[in-house]
């Protein structure tokens, strides 16, 4: 009698044995039970779906078994390390399983998750293996130890690193444009911290001021009007609702009369003087902001030209509310300041309340751009133009190609291009 799995891939069982194979509930042995799995999870359209779920609370000591063995078949192999069904406590005995080729490796790697990186950089066939290297170095998630450790496992070192990027680009191009790179990150990481200790050379900010000179006079007198509004960029827990309403009751009028305990607390606060004298004693009593109101009231303060030179010259939080100015050449400014972290251009490719201008000017920055989450960020956020988020979906790895096309914020025409890409993707994977 031939094995179940020959029945299966000539469907010649009844619909209702289909269902039970779809299920795992067939009486055969463990190993075949998954090959039936994957099989139907791959190739048949009506109990593909079932078979899937069936295989994903699949039992793990089963699952291990079958990633451990050699002798395991080659499809339910490919099935279980593919980066859109791999379970990390598989990952081990699949690195180390000879079956397992590299190729396939490879794809883990370019993806694989802060976890499952450090699980193969632990073991000893992925330590050795060029190709699987170079793919886990263009990973997105790669940690600046991590990939100081890549690039020595790689015998280039620092000094070799540029070359190897260049290389791994061109041998990944579904992911060309990471910053995860040995040497790179490391002196990206270096520059940034030499930066946050050194002040902002004048000649920097006057060069600023000189190109942009007819945009400022054209801006002058123009107030900060945030895109979105104050309490947008403050947050809707910024002001305390007691104190909003308190302000609100002192501005209507001055002769309300004043709580027992607000008189007893202004008198408190000054002896001999009597509650009628201080008819302020409720507004005293308000929380007043401390940090974060400086710098909004620093910023109100200032015209055009005095918040270009605070977005060149400031500090993390003062950058992090100029990048909402509404007035263009302020916010761009923030992208040009010394200081600037690759941490914050992650955010600000991100946030919806931002001109599109600064959405538009931030991949014209080559240093931005070797950032993958950056470029990711770009085509996630709703508010990125079309043409520049139909430009930049091309360089998004699998993962989050499935992630975009199944994000109902982002427009209908880029969800549509990232899905179809991630089937090309998946197709060309099966195929190998």
């Amino acid at each position: 009698m031939g094995r179940m799995i020959d029945q299966v891939r000539a469907s010649k069982l009844p619909s209702n044995m289909m269902q039970f194979a779809a299920r795992g509930a067939l009486s055969v042995p463990p190993d075949e039970n998954l090959e039936i799995l994957v099989h139907l999870a791959k190739h048949n359209k009506v109990f593909g779906d079932l078979a899937r779920m069936t295989l994903a609370g699949w039992e793990e000591k089963a699952s291990l078994a079958a990633a451990s063995d050699p002798k395991t078949a080659r499809e339910v192999l490919d099935y279980l390390v593919s980066p859109e069904n791999l379970r990390p406590k598989l990952l081990p005995a699949l690195l180390e399983n000879p079956s397992v080729s590299e190729n396939e490796l490879a794809k883990v790697a370019i993806s694989a998750s802060a976890e499952n990186i450090a699980a193969m950089l632990q073991s000893a066939r992925v330590r050795k293996a060029t190709g699987i290297l170079e793919s886990l170095r263009s990973n997105p998630y790669l940690k600046a130890n991590e990939a100081t450790t890549v690039a020595q496992l790689l015998g280039g070192g620092e000094s070799a690193a540029p070359a190897e990027v260049e290389a791994g680009a061109r041998a990944h191009p579904a992911a060309p444009v990471t910053a995860a790179v040995a040497g790179e990150a490391i002196v990206d990481a270096a520059k940034t911290e030499e930066h946050a200790e050194e002040e902002v050379p004048e000649e920097h900010v006057s060069a600023y001021l000189a190109e942009h000179a007819t945009e400022i006079v054209a801006e002058e007198g123009k107030p900060f009007q945030p895109i979105g509004g104050i309490m947008d960029l403050l947050g809707a827990d910024y002001f305390p609702v007691s104190a909003v309403q308190g302000a609100a009751d002192v501005a209507e009028t001055t002769a309300a009369p004043i709580p027992a305990a607000a008189t007893a607390s202004a008198a408190a606060a000054k002896p001999g003087m009597s509650p009628a004298a201080n008819p302020a004693g409720r507004a005293s009593q308000l929380p007043v902001p401390a940090k974060r109101d400086n710098s909004m009231q620093k910023i109100n303060r200032l015209d055009v030209k005095g918040r270009i030179q605070l977005a060149l010259k400031g500090n993390k939080e003062e950058r992090s509310i100029l990048i909402r100015d509404g007035t263009k050449v302020v916010a761009l400014a923030v992208l040009e300041a010394p200081k600037l972290s690759d941490g914050e251009v992650e955010k600000f490719a991100l946030q919806k309340n931002v001109l599109e201008a600064v959405l538009r000017q931030i991949p014209l920055k080559r240093r931005f751009m070797k950032n993958y989450i950056v470029v990711r960020n770009l085509v996630a956020n709703p508010r990125t133009p079309l043409d520049l988020a139909m430009g930049l979906v091309k360089h998004l790895i699998a993962v989050d190609l499935k992630n975009i096309s199944a994000n109902k914020e982002v427009s209908e025409t880029v969800r549509k291009m990232a899905l179809k890409m991630y089937k090309q993707k998946m197709d060309a994977a099966n195929k190998k």
